[in-house]
């Protein structure tokens, strides 16, 4: 069995697809309150993969790593990524809410064999490129701390020589970094979710590791769509209802062939198709699939389109409530997803409840990991990391 330790777990999409990949988890740390009632909603139902969770309602930056057991596996993080957003305020490092330097400290206080680090692609763009850099020479070389009154640039200076140098002069703890921006679709995620991972293993694991090969193809959907017709024939939807043939399809699905071993993008009707309309009798057997009124496109946030990978799913509190977290059909029409469609576009398994209302519902499913791109990562890690103890 391999351990792990889950921070800033949220409603629980990155410590699920964890869990679901083999781990146990020692502790599960969360400070919001009703994001862990999401999870003890959950448990109290046994869900699988979860009800044995170790939960923790604490502060990252005062939690005390002390009362877990030695020999982590698996430290998984998806830190806050306001600071970083689109769709935030920008303020990057200068932002209280910047949780990188404490999840460093994590690193030293555990010694994982392997961490596993998510965050909006905003992180990697230019305004906080030094400070992404700099994010990974910590991982590389966690024992190289901050001094008192040294700023993040000096900092970041020290930490580069021994980076230049290969580590010359340095023999504490050090981790291999494998930093990368990852598209959900291309991995069985019926959402355009781009989001960076950085994955990390500890040098004395000897790991040869890289993300894994993407399973998905865009080509191979417009193929089934434009070519084929397999996609409409599947969901039985009649020639005289489907969509007129966009500009360009055969030349996107003209390299199709070349993806042999993939399979289509999933779209959103894909992703909702055994679940009714909301508004129908039958809807009542799913948990929070409850029809939610007042659905607007706007300047910017036009929906998700039915045939399509759904645009990310977002929990910013700017704009429309929901803003893009509508589906768009062909017919012009649009609607808000119930919490049950939006877990359904993040793969969170149809038992598992939310407890709160839809806005905060929609928010811990829109600050998500899609769990099935959770599971696909740390699948990958645990087979390297079973492959270093036969080694041993």
């Amino acid at each position: 069995m391999l351990r792990s330790v889950e921070l800033f777990a949220g409603a629980g999409g990155l410590a699920l697809g964890v869990s679901q990949a083999g781990f146990r988890h020692e502790a599960v740390v969360e400070l919001d309150h009703d994001a862990c009632e999401t999870i003890r909603a959950n448990q109290r139902i046994k869900l699988k993969h979860v009800r044995d969770w170790k939960l923790e309602e604490a502060n990252v930056r005062t939690f005390d790593f002390s009362a877990v057991p030695e020999d982590i596996d698996l430290l998984a993080a998806g830190v806050p990524c306001q600071p970083w957003s689109i769709g935030g305020k920008h303020r990057g490092f200068e932002d209280d809410r910047n949780l990188f330097p404490d999840t460093i400290k994590a690193v030293l206080a555990l010694k994982p064999k392997a961490i596993l680090v998510e965050n909006v692609k905003g992180l990697t763009r230019q305004t906080f490129a030094n400070y992404f850099t700099y994010i990974q020479y910590m991982l590389e070389f966690p024992e190289v701390a901050r001094r008192e009154n040294e700023d993040w640039i000096d900092h970041r200076t020290r930490l580069e020589k021994y980076v230049t140098s290969r580590g010359k002069g340095y023999s504490g703890l050090r981790y291999n970094v494998v930093p990368k921006v990852v598209n959900a679709a291309q991995y069985g995620v019926p959402q355009k979710r781009e989001r960076v991972f950085i994955v990390c293993f500890r040098s004395d694991i000897k790991a040869n590791w890289s993300f894994p090969e993407e399973s998905h193809s865009e080509e191979l959907l417009h193929a089934s769509q434009w070519i084929n017709g397999e996609y409409w024939d599947r969901h039985e939807v009649p020639k005289k209802d489907r969509p007129a043939r966009p500009a360009g399809a055969e030349r996107r699905a003209a390299n199709g062939d070349l993806f042999e071993k993939k399979s289509p993008w999933i779209t959103v009707r894909d992703a909702l198709r055994e679940f009714p309309d909301p508004l129908s009798a039958e809807a009542r057997e799913f948990a929070n699939h409850i029809f939610q009124p007042g659905a607007r496109p706007y300047v910017g946030h036009t929906g998700s389109p039915l045939d399509e990978p759904a645009k990310t799913l977002k929990a910013g509190d700017h704009g429309v409530p929901g803003g893009e977290n509508m589906i768009a059909f062909p017919s012009g029409e649009v609607r808000y997803f119930t919490v049950r469609e939006a877990a359904a576009i993040q793969t969170f398994p149809k038992e598992f409840v939310f407890s709160s209302s839809w806005s905060e519902n929609m928010r811990q499913i829109g600050n998500a990991v899609p769990v099935h791109l959770a599971k696909t990562l740390a699948d990958s890690i645990a087979g390297t990391l079973f492959l270093a103890r036969e080694r041993r």
